[in-house]
């Protein structure tokens, strides 16, 4: 088993026990040690210190050493949601945006979905393979070392398992982990808009059967919102993913307010994603639950369509869990960087450096079950690390939102960039 040393660093950020999700106040303690070593053996973090006791630590230091002078060294970004399994690009409604018509209206004329959609069908997979590998290259070089991916740009059973397979394709090629989502309830075919009772038994009858046959999911998530899926729809769909074992996600609270929150909440949901629009009884519905999943917030598609962005603060001081991820999708946010993501959380959301670190990293571990060996800088875990360029402090990352501050990836304990 190769052991490799890294040595001098500045500071090696989040070094908490990382056992379970950060609630509310807990998110601004991010625990780090100055002037560090870190050892990793194989794929694994296999012990860590203070450089002034390296040699009685580690009285066989490993030949294999790395100089991390005047760097920091953190773990990598598990970002929680994404839709980086798409054909084409949408730069037109990007400028049918600029000249006013907004989300819903271009989705309403065939547009933003349902665009994708055509281009899915039209592509094959192979194809689809290549420019979604393409992608994932680069998230991994930008930091992200475990990453969901949603299909839902199918929408029919053909184009369903067309992404599904290609996700799995990824699973198996990538030395990231990959979580696979099934999102066949992102919107309404075309020809199903004025049946929705006939689009849901096909997701339920159709497609279900052969993803869990195939174990091509790990998740079930459901676009909630008006014009979309209303909270009766979602929970049939949910419901009948959780009888094939695939844990509920969800879209809620992007545009309006539907009801959302409470399916999220009677079906145990790992995560509710975006929740840009969460009036107080929403957020008091959740606090009065007792629901312990994690609020995952989206800052790159509220700037994309600029919205208003979620109520992170607010979130905080009620005790919630919160991740922060990306949304790389072509519609409303096609970025997969999650240093802009942590950046923009920090100067729109108001969350604290430390919060958006945590956010991005252990909380979003656990918003894809994965907080046990990734998320935090601990003895055990995996060896997924990001060794910054040389900078002055850990909240100059954000701070300095457009400067590519990565000098390596470690993936698995190997060197990747």
């Amino acid at each position: 088993m190769q052991s490799q040393l890294l040595i001098n660093i500045k500071q090696l950020v989040n070094t908490g026990s990382g056992i379970r999700p950060l609630y509310g106040k807990e998110m601004a303690d991010l625990p780090c040690l100055e002037n560090a070593w870190l050892l990793i053996e194989g794929e694994e973090i296999a012990g860590f210190g203070k450089m002034d006791s390296l040699k009685k630590d580690l009285p066989n230091l490993p030949g294999v050493k790395t100089d991390c002078n005047g760097k920091l060294v953190l773990p990598c970004w598990c970002d929680s949601h994404t839709h980086i399994v798409f054909a084409g690009s949408r730069e037109s409604e990007f400028v049918d945006k600029i000249r006013g018509l907004s989300y819903a209206e271009i989705n309403a004329r065939g547009g933003g979905i349902l665009n994708t959609v055509q281009k899915i069908n039209e592509i094959s997979s192979d194809e689809l393979f290549r420019i979604s590998w393409k992608r994932l290259e680069e998230v991994a070089r930008l930091g992200t070392g475990a990453i969901e991916i949603k299909s839902g740009y199918g929408l029919s059973l053909e184009g369903e398992l067309k992404m599904l397979r290609v996700i799995r394709q990824l699973k198996e090629k990538s030395s990231l982990h990959i979580k696979s989502t099934f999102l066949g309830a992102h919107a309404y075919p075309l020809i199903y808009r004025e049946n929705h009772a006939a689009y849901i038994k096909e997701i339920v009858d159709e497609m279900l059967p052969v993803i869990a046959k195939e174990k091509l999911a790990d998740y079930i998530d459901v676009f909630c919102e008006k014009g979309f899926f209303n909270p009766e729809e979602s929970e049939i769909i949910l419901r009948a993913g959780l009888r094939y074992g695939l844990q509920p996600k969800m879209h809620v609270n992007q545009l309006n307010t539907t009801g959302g929150v409470e399916t999220g909440i009677k079906l145990n949901a790992i995560s509710m994603d975006h929740l840009e629009i969460m009036p107080d009884e929403d957020i008091s519905k959740i606090k009065n639950s007792g629901w312990k999943g994690i609020c995952t917030l989206l800052p790159a598609a509220a700037f994309f369509l600029r919205m208003e962005f979620p109520p992170a603060r607010k979130l905080l001081d009620s005790g919630f869990a919160i991740a922060l991820a990306s949304d790389y999708n072509p519609g409303s946010a096609p970025s997969g960087n999650m240093n802009i993501v942590i950046a923009l959380a920090c100067i729109q959301m108001k969350l604290l450096p430390e919060e958006a670190i945590n956010a991005a990293t252990i909380n979003g571990a656990f918003a894809m079950g994965l907080g046990n060996s990734l998320g935090t800088i601990s003895r055990g875990k995996l060896a997924n690390l990001i060794i910054t360029s040389e900078v002055p402090s850990m909240e100059y990352l954000p701070y300095s939102f457009g400067s590519n501050l990565i000098d390596k990836i470690i993936i698995r304990g190997k060197f990747i960039a």
